[in-house]
């Protein structure tokens, strides 16, 4: 596995924090599980409806719009419009019977001392399926979505804002675990700690840490705080 520091070891990282917030996709759940190749083809399937285009002409824009605006949401509803909550039902009806429960990060989580939320830009009741088919259910505080963020996407910082806010997460004592590397811009500016779930680790000034395993690298806070 591969954890790397760019400043300290959790001993000293960690110790200060008292709020954890998880983002959801590719992050609470390994990036194999694929959900979100069932999500963009709905997702391109909603831009040919709402746009009345061809199907490469929706991906363009779908991909155009994430990497614009931070989802393809935000681009719909700032370039043409589009009403969010229907897009979100359409999207995030996809099956989660190929996941499995994850009992050993069950523990972890629960183990770590203080509140603990998820933050999605997803919405939270796909958040609360995805929990479920996980084995997670139960164990954080409160559940947000895009929607608690008045649908603006991560990485806004106002979306975060929103959300903290809504929550009363004190940035100085949270830590944020996102896959996305520009999801946690915000957050650190914000001064959390921020820790990047991914395979592939990312070089940056706002990235504390990388881990391409959650569960192990949990287990090394709960032991250094003990």
């Amino acid at each position: 596995m591969n954890d790397t520091s760019h400043l300290r070891g959790p001993a000293a990282d960690f110790t200060h924090v008292s709020q954890w917030v998880f983002d959801l996709d590719n992050t609470l759940y390994p990036p194999e599980d694929a959900l979100f190749s069932q999500i963009e083809v709905r997702m391109t399937d909603y831009v040919m409806q709402a746009l009345n285009v061809p199907r490469h002409e929706a991906n363009h824009l779908r991909q155009h719009y994430w990497r614009t605006y931070g989802t393809t949401l935000a681009g719909l509803m700032d370039e043409h419009g589009v009403d969010p909550a229907p897009y979100l039902t359409h999207v995030h009806e996809i099956s989660l019977d190929h996941m499995q429960e994850d009992l050993e990060l069950s523990n972890r989580i629960k183990s770590l001392p203080g509140r603990k939320i998820v933050y999605t830009n997803g919405t939270a009741p796909y958040a609360e399926r995805v929990l479920a088919a996980r084995g997670l259910s139960g164990l954080f505080d409160a559940v947000y979505g895009v929607e608690h963020a008045n649908f603006r996407p991560k990485p806004e910082r106002r979306a975060f804002e929103a959300v903290f806010t809504r929550d009363g997460i004190a940035p100085e004592k949270a830590a944020m675990f996102e896959d996305d590397p520009r999801n946690l811009q915000a957050p650190h500016e914000m001064g959390m700690r921020t820790i990047h779930v991914a395979p592939v680790a990312e070089r940056a000034e706002h990235i504390h840490h990388h881990t391409d395993d959650l569960s192990g690298f949990l287990s090394r806070i709960l032991d250094a705080n003990h």
